[in-house]
């Protein structure tokens, strides 16, 4: 009989084994020091761990099971004990954690600057999520009257009636109407859009941040339309929630979200028992993940495009005699405020979305008419973040809803026209289709 070659006993997680093979030759080593650089977002990112493939290869691999094995017995009943976890590379099933999503997650992290993060699989799954974590039956947020419809909704309509959670929404720009709709006790979270949606009101971070510490309030920012141009968390924030269907994704053909925070949120809300990403389910799946973390790397390189072509673009609108909304032209009331928050010094400009106000509905649906299907500069679709320009008539649409009386205190016109400035196409070639449109309407 063949003497069988001794083999050693793998760590009692199998995973781990795995990666401490992985990483032996291919990790990098982390520079002993941090750099100022590293305040810049894409710095960052590079500093990030890189998941290598499982044979070595620059793409990471994608964990596609469902459920992991274990090399003894005991291993089992610790880890759904909670002694061992994602924080040894120990894994129980997907729906908990999954290993390709998790190496996404570090990338969001890396972005966000926080301690850790996790993907889900949209944007509302992931501010659902955090909010019902953090916020309890007969409980309070406070929060802007200027927010997606969808997020509106929920707030208004579905925690009430399903959570017994109440909201009360304020002029997020009246920070003494904040203060005082923060309710001793029983107010748990202050949320806000680091730039609102469709508005595109800028929030002071650091004020508001302060104000909601103060009384023990936790501050969750959506950051969804300005990804690498703000950084809420080096602001005072402590939750950062993105739809990564957007700019992060760059491509209109992934639907997913992420919840960017301490450790302690992240694993409670992975905890078996009691965590809402591991009970309610919104689950990412590891092929999209793995596909994502291929478009964050190239993320700073497209901000700086989107922002560089809305700005340009919203000057010269409004050098048309054009009601535009765009942070970056310094009439706009926000302006000097997103100057000190912004990493504009690092070239990400002010966003990638601006608003022309038509003022009726009719009016803004014959200008987005002519744009599409007369001079071609965009598509009238929702979203943002693609790299083809899409224009939407938000009070219809991606605001529908908030009824005539809250929009009108959320300050959205019926003729606010939304555009996602894309980069296809050289600028001057796309200016021009603007322009031909916009000097139609003058007609």
């Amino acid at each position: 009989m063949a003497e069988v070659e001794a083999r050693p006993i793998p760590h009692p997680c199998w995973n781990e084994k795995k990666k401490l093979i992985k990483y032996e030759k291919a990790k990098s080593p982390k520079p002993a020091t941090k750099s100022a650089t590293e305040e810049d977002p894409a710095a960052a990112l590079a500093l990030a761990e890189h998941e290598f493939g499982e044979h070595g290869g620059v793409n990471m691999s994608v964990e596609a099971s469902i459920t992991f094995t274990v090399m003894e017995a005991e291993t089992m009943r610790r880890m759904f004990e909670g002694e061992e976890g994602p924080e040894g590379e120990c894994f129980i099933y997907s729906r908990h954690f999954n290993p390709t999503v998790m190496a996404l997650s570090r990338q969001m992290a890396a972005l966000e600057g926080t301690e850790a993060a996790y993907c889900t699989s949209s944007g509302m799954a992931a501010v659902s999520s955090v909010l019902l974590q953090l916020v309890s039956s007969g409980g309070h947020i406070v929060a802007s009257r200027t927010l997606y419809g969808g997020t509106h909704a929920l707030l208004s309509h579905f925690l009430p009636r399903v959570c017994n959670i109440t909201t009360t929404f304020v002029d997020i720009k009246d920070h003494g109407m904040v203060a005082n709709a923060m309710l001793e006790g029983k107010t748990k979270v202050l949320y806000f859009e680091t730039v609102a949606n469709p508005t595109l009101t800028v929030a002071d971070i650091p004020e508001l941040s302060r104000m909601a510490h103060e009384k023990g309030v936790t501050v969750v920012v959506d950051n969804t339309f300005a990804p690498m141009v703000i950084s809420p968390v080096r602001l005072g924030a402590d939750v950062v929630v993105h739809s990564s269907s957007k700019f992060i994704s760059g491509g209109a053909d992934i639907i997913a979200g992420a919840v960017c925070g301490s450790k302690k949120l992240v694993h409670s809300m992975m905890d078996l028992q009691q965590g809402t990403l591991m009970l309610l389910g919104p689950t990412m799946n590891p092929k999209v993940a793995c596909e994502l973390s291929q478009r964050v790397p190239h993320l700073g390189l497209r901000m700086k495009e989107h922002c560089h072509r809305a700005l340009i673009f919203a000057q010269r609108i409004q050098n048309l005699g054009f009601k535009v909304i765009y942070p970056g032209l310094k009439d706009h009331p926000d302006h000097h405020l997103i100057n000190s928050i912004a990493n504009t010094s690092y070239g990400y400009g002010y966003g990638g979305v601006l608003c022309i106000d038509m003022e009726t509905e009719e009016r803004a649906n014959r200008l987005m008419n002519l744009l599409q299907n007369h001079t071609k500069f965009g598509l009238m679709a929702v979203s943002l973040g693609f790299f083809e320009t899409l224009m939407s008539c938000s009070g219809s649409s991606t605001s529908s809803e908030l009824n005539a009386e809250e929009k009108e205190l959320a300050g959205i016109s019926p003729g606010l026209v939304r555009i996602s400035v894309g980069y296809v196409g050289t600028l001057e070639q796309k200016w021009s289709q603007l322009e031909r449109g916009l000097l139609k309407m003058k007609l």
